[in-house]
């Protein structure tokens, strides 16, 4: 059984693996740049101190995304190192 959520409810720590991605065209091309796509491994490093945005380590850089895009993007969760 997999346990899917949106990116932005991801806690700093967490690792997850992009599911889907849902967004404007606009943001979507901007996640695709940053090389958020279906499959790729991502962890939440952190959320600024009022907690939006949160930041995220996807393919080996740390990006800032806020929690109203991040929301586009459905992640399954790694826990005990197996996909959930």
């Amino acid at each position: 059984m997999e346990r899917q959520i949106k990116m932005c409810s991801l806690r700093p720590g967490e690792r997850a693996e992009v599911v889907s991605v849902e967004a404007e065209a606009r943001m979507q091309r901007r996640f695709l740049d940053l090389g958020l796509a279906e499959g790729t491994e991502i962890e939440c490093v952190g959320r600024s101190p009022a907690g939006d945005p949160s930041a995220y380590l996807i393919r080996g850089a740390v990006i800032a995304i806020r929690a109203s895009d991040a929301a586009g993007v459905a992640v399954r969760v790694r826990e005990g190192g197996k996909w959930a």
